[in-house]
This record gives structure tokens, sequence and C-alpha cells, in this order.
């Protein structure tokens, strides 16, 4: 992986991070346009500077991580499903990781399946509401369906809110919030499972490409997060469901005309 390359990901990585599109799923379909090699450290690479999107939050939402400790159990209560649920599973998620079909076909059902989600709660008053500790726990499994890639993290945690009562604004905050402690736990696995993998420590050159993805995705998330309230606000999430819908009915008809979309 080049600087270039690196960067380029980096920036797809803090576009997607929290819209509701799978960032991971976008990283897997870039890589593969660019012609990047599939390794260990490239998974590394795409969950790691996914850390850096999610200090972002850390830095625009500060003021709210010094609230009560509520707060910080409301998180723990959905992160512990997910956490058990991608342990289980991740042997089959990373195999899917490198699997462009896979992440087309996510991308066009979840798309599928958020037009059926924006119509049912566009008909139901969405007020703001306090989560306890079993809603909370419900968005957490509703969580764990993202870790596959294209299903994308934001929008199941977001629509798994408004099921919970939350409004459009409150659940992408909370999808926001929650991001912290899950990205946190996945680069540290990764991180760990890398270094066993045999790598006794990180080469020079890939801690510079670490770095700078994440200041990256660092800074681009933060801009995206800004826009992303404003936006829903006034129009919701159908754009991106029909944004879905048709990435992944063009990137399965380029693989069905021949086109070689699979990683190296």
């Amino acid at each position: 992986m080049t600087y270039l390359e690196a960067i380029v990901i980096a920036i797809v990585e803090g576009i997607t991070e929290f819209l509701p599109i799978s960032s991971t799923g976008h990283m897997i379909l870039t890589s593969s346009i660019l012609g990047i090699e599939y390794s260990p450290f490239y998974q590394l690479y795409i969950i790691s500077i996914q850390f850096g999107a999610i200090l972002s939050v850390i830095f625009l939402y500060w003021n709210r991580f010094l609230q009560n400790m509520k707060f910080y159990f409301l998180l723990v209560a959905a992160v512990i499903p997910t956490a058990l649920i991608a342990l289980l599973l991740k042997k089959y998620v990373d195999q899917a990781i490198g699997n462009v079909t896979i992440v087309a076909i996510n991308l066009m059902i979840g798309g599928i399946i958020m037009i059926f989600l924006e119509n049912y709660f566009k008909n139901k008053n969405q007020k703001s509401e306090s989560l306890t500790y079993l809603q909370a726990i419900k968005i957490g499994l509703v969580q764990a369906i993202s870790i596959f890639p294209g299903v994308s993290r934001s929008a199941s945690t977001i629509y798994g809110g408004l099921s919970q009562g939350l409004n459009r604004v409150e659940a992408a905050e909370f999808s926001f919030f929650l991001a912290v402690p899950i990205m946190f736990l996945a680069t540290a696995k990764d991180m760990y499972d890398y270094l066993k993998g045999g790598s006794i420590a990180f080469k020079q050159e890939e801690v510079n490409l670490l770095i700078l993805g994440n200041i990256v995705a660092f800074i681009v998330a933060a801009a995206t997060i800004k826009y992303m309230i404003s936006f829903i606000q006034k129009n919701g999430f159908l754009l991106f469901a029909y944004y879905r819908v048709l990435v992944g009915i063009t990137v399965l008809a380029f693989i069905g005309l021949g086109f070689n979309l699979k990683m190296v």
C-alpha cells in the first residue's frame, strides 16, 4: 500500500464511517478499484483507521462524555451483545472482508431494507426519549448485524435507535457515541491478531501509514459529522438508501460483465 492509496482509503473512511452506507464496504470497493493487495496489514489498516474517525466524535462531543455515569453504562450495555457476537463470528467476518460480491449484495439488500424502514418510521411520531438499559441492549443486538462488510454499523444502530423510540438526531448521535468503544475494541483485537500472526513488531512504514490514515480519517470524519446532522434533520436517510441500492447493483453488474473487482 502506497501513501497515496492510504490517504484515499482514509478519506473514504472519514466520509462513510458515520453515514448509513457501510464504511468497510466502501473501503473494500475502493481498494479493489485501486488494485491494493489484500494482506493482514491491509485488514488491520481498514479497521484501525476507523478508530481515527471515531476520535472525531470525542473531539466534537467532548462535553457529552463528561455526563453522568449512566451515559457510559448505556454504551457498555449496547457494546456487550455486539462484542460477544463479533467474537463468535470473527472467522466468518474475516473471510468476507476481501469479498467484493458480498459487499455489493449487502449494500443492495441493506438499501432496500432502509427504504422500507424509512417509510415505516416516517409515519411514526419519534419524540425525544431517555434510553433504558434494555433498550440499549436491543440496539447492541441490532448493531451486531453490521459486523459483516457492506451492512453498515451506522445504519443498524440508527434504525435500532429509531425502533426504541429515539428521534433521528438522537439515534444518529447515539450511533456516533457507540462507535467509540466498538472501534476501540475492534482496533485492539486486530492489532493483537496481527502481531500474534507472526509480526513481532510493526515496520516503520506500517506505523507511518497507520498514523497518516488515522489523521486523515479524523479530519474528514469531523467535517462529515457536522454536515450529516443538519442533512438528516431536513432530508432523513432515504437518499442514502437509494445510493446503497444503486452502488450494489452497479458493482454486481460489473462483476457479471466480467470485470475483475476482486482484491489481488
